[in-house]
């Protein structure tokens, strides 16, 4: 006997929308579970309703309450030089006596008496901001260089003349101030580091149009723009020509950076810019403003980084600390107990990463400050005590020497390089090092950059006069079973180390 079924007509009528109804109710507990204050799909639900959360839904209030503090830079100076005694090289048509453009390309030629053209005024503008009431003004270095005669435009069409009273190359800063006795509208730098993420609004007086606001966010920190030891923000808010000295403040008004760069392929804004951060800019224009100038350490060494060759060269786990490849005559440095050679892995304690890392922390020491520096020497560390010198206001750059080199040469197969002792040099002979005479170019010396010319002073920390030398320390350094060298080469009037591979054998 089969079991039949006790479902009526009218219920199997309506079992599917029932199942629907249910699978309906499910759906909304299922929901009602996903939407719990602390379930991802409540924060995925939330972030969808709220796109720009904390953000207004307009930048108009905030932008009218900062842009009375931000001016336009003007800088006039004289440009361009008087050609004594030689005449502008332009010729123009020969035109017939008479011809109303005769003159015209008769002075075109000439420029006035004797040849000489007359110098012009040439005009350069930037952006600023008030950081006081009585009139500081904030701006790029690079905004008044050369400046004679500076003015600053408010944003009420107001022009005040402004003096320098400071300026610094390095973090690309400057400081005027405003000849008025007028209360001027000002904003306030920020104190903290802005986030990557966060809301920025830029203003500024790009292609002289007046004042501009743009947004964005910050995109990154710690960029290094090839500008000095310092690590600048990346933001996309676009800033463009003109931009240049002007502030990017975040959402409570304060200035979280000053606008100094762009990166532009095509010399147009592609969303990425750089600022000085905030906590940089302050300091450096308390100094300018007290000083005149920023007085930073300084050691008198050429560093450089670390790389993972280098540091299998020293045997060293990872790459770290700075290298000391030169010292600057007469220096702090030069007068201690530092080598070439020396890998500088902490001062006063603190580690250091590398060669940036190094000047940075140097930077920030005063003048006649002594400082522990330690140093790693043939695998020991030791405690070298310096008294910090005043970082110099220009470079010292060495004379580039020339020489002609003889063809005489021993091979090193296994680095690619044919050798020669320096002092086989002609024209004011040097008398230290090896010289490079040729590089194979499928060896890994020519892809770390050795070139032929360029003088190996040291290897594996030891002085060489001849390629003998060379050899026998290579082979020091594979009897100890390092994976590579590293060599001390001079190219031109710079210094390096470089660490070549070891091959097997």
């Amino acid at each position: 006997m089969t079991e039949q079924s006790t479902t009526s007509p009218e219920v199997k009528k309506y079992k599917k929308p029932i199942a629907f109804v249910l699978a309906g109710v499910l759906a909304a507990g299922l929901l009602g579970t996903a939407l719990m204050p602390n379930s991802p799909m409540a924060i995925a639900q939330t972030t969808a309703v709220t796109p720009y959360a904390n953000a207004p839904f307009s930048f108009a209030d905030l932008a009218e309450k900062v842009r009375p503090a931000v001016v336009s830079i003007q800088v006039k100076n004289r440009g361009g030089r008087k050609r004594s005694g030689q005449k502008f090289d332009f010729k123009g048509p020969d035109l017939p006596d008479g011809h109303p453009l005769k003159e015209f390309f008769k002075r075109f030629g000439d420029e006035g008496p004797r040849g000489q053209r007359p110098r012009r005024r040439r005009t350069s503008q930037g952006s600023g901001f008030i950081i006081s009431d009585d009139g500081y003004v904030v701006t790029n270095h690079h905004v008044i260089s050369g400046g004679s005669n500076i003015s600053v435009i408010l944003e009420n069409g107001d022009k005040h003349d402004a003096e320098i009273i400071g300026s610094d190359e390095r973090t690309d800063l400057a400081l005027l101030k405003i000849k008025t006795k007028k209360k001027l509208h000002f904003v306030k730098f920020a104190d903290k580091t802005a986030r990557v993420g966060d809301w920025v609004l830029a203003v500024g007086n790009p292609f002289g149009l007046g004042g501009t606001v743009t947004a964005g966010i910050v995109s990154a920190h710690k960029r290094n723009i090839g500008s000095g030891p310092y690590d600048f923000l990346q933001i996309d808010a676009a800033v463009n020509r003109g931009n240049s000295g002007g502030p990017a403040f975040g959402l409570d008004g304060a200035v979280i950076g000053v606008n100094t760069a762009i990166f532009s392929p095509s010399g147009g804004n592609v969303g990425i810019a750089f600022a000085v951060p905030s906590v940089l800019a302050k300091r450096v224009i308390d100094q300018l403003k007290s000083n005149g100038k920023v007085a930073r350490g300084w050691l008198g060494v050429t560093i450089q980084s670390v790389d993972e060759d280098i540091a299998a060269s020293l045997g060293l786990d990872k790459p770290k600390g700075a290298m000391v490849t030169s010292f600057t005559k007469n220096s702090p440095a030069s007068k201690s107990d530092m080598e070439v050679g020396d890998l500088i892995v902490a001062v006063d304690g603190s580690p250091i990463d590398d060669s940036r890392d190094l000047a940075r922390k140097i930077a920030g020491y005063a003048p006649s400050n002594k400082v522990s520096v330690t140093v790693m020497r043939d695998g020991k560390e030791r405690d070298i005590t310096i008294k910090l010198g005043s970082f110099p206001n220009t470079k010292q750059l060495a004379s580039l020497q020339k020489h002609e080199m003889k063809p005489s040469s021993e091979e090193m197969e296994d680095l690619g390089l044919s050798l020669a002792p320096a002092s086989e040099f002609t024209s004011g002979s040097v008398e230290e090092g090896v010289v490079i005479v040729e590089v194979n170019p499928d060896s890994d010396a020519a892809e770390r950059g050795l070139k032929a010319g360029d003088i190996i002073l040291e290897v594996a920390g030891d002085v060489v006069s001849d390629p003998a030398d060379v050899e026998k320390s290579v082979r020091k350094a594979r009897d100890k079973g390092r994976r590579s060298v590293h060599m001390l080469v001079r190219s031109g009037d710079r210094q390096r180390f470089i660490a070549l591979p070891l091959k097997k054998i």
